[in-house]
């Protein structure tokens, strides 16, 4: 039987609301080496991962559809924290908490301009956990 390998990293997401975290996992995908399925797990409930082309005004574009999408007003039921932190509970049913990535010889299969981002709207908590696992195949 395969045993998986699995890491976990902390992010700094302070003042950034999109996080490229793209090389910390490709890192690890490359010690891993060979073929599989690397798992990437977000255990926040105010944060997501998602896949998108970076460097060229994405992260920002993204963190303002959050903003519009939920907007940090006191429109919501979630009443704790600070105004609008309620909206931030709402992300992880847009943006989800987990993905999965197919590896080769090391190396994530990503389409040219993907990156993988982690999205945190929430003001209150700038240190997350983000638990990679890798099963060979």
């Amino acid at each position: 039987m395969t045993a998986m390998r699995v890491r976990e990293l902390e992010i700094d997401t302070r003042g950034r609301r999109v996080v490229d975290v793209t090389d910390h996992v490709a890192a690890f995908a490359a010690e891993c080496g060979g073929a599989g399925l690397l798992h990437v797990f977000l255990p926040h409930a105010t944060a997501g991962l998602a896949l998108i082309e970076t460097g060229a005004g994405s992260e920002q574009d993204l963190a303002d559809v959050i903003e519009t999408l939920l907007p940090r007003e006191d429109r919501y039921r979630h009443r704790h924290g600070s105004v609008g932190h309620g909206g931030d509970h709402l992300l992880p049913a847009f943006v989800s908490p987990a993905l999965t990535l197919a590896v080769e010889g090391g190396r994530l299969v990503l389409g040219t301009w993907q990156s993988l981002v982690v999205v945190d709207p929430n003001r209150e908590n700038d240190r997350r956990r983000l638990r990679l696992s890798f099963l060979a195949g």
